[in-house]
């Protein structure tokens, strides 16, 4: 008997979603953002592999996103941990891109195809 698995985890729409809320809830000055994972369960539509397992695919997606700065394209996410104990996931944001963000630039997406 085998059994073949058709249900591949959209890590890129989740990683859309989360910048989409990075965008919205933060402003140019923010450096950090604190996003409980109530908040991540409800982003992503209570889908409980993407706030586990799957949570460190998405993040490593998310961070590949930039926007147009003075200095030429950088990244929006520095860098991203987990505190279990207080359950939220912490943003460390670039000052820089946050800034251009909120100037109008658009996000640059990380090419889907890099990710074979």
């Amino acid at each position: 008997m085998s059994l073949e698995f058709t249900h591949k985890p959209n890590y890129f729409m989740f990683a859309q979603l989360l910048m989409r809320y990075v965008q919205q809830q933060t402003s140019s000055a923010a450096s950090t953002l604190e996003v409980s994972m109530h908040d991540l369960s409800e982003l992503f539509h209570h889908d409980t592999a993407s706030i586990t397992t799957n949570l460190d695919s998405i993040l490593n997606i998310a961070d590949e996103y930039k926007v147009e700065t003075v200095q030429g394209d950088q990244k929006i996410i520095e860098s991203y941990s987990k505190d279990s104990t207080q359950q939220v996931l912490i943003l460390k944001l670039n000052a820089e891109a946050m800034k251009s963000l909120s100037d109008g630039k658009r996000l640059i997406e990380p090419n889907a195809t890099d990710y074979n």
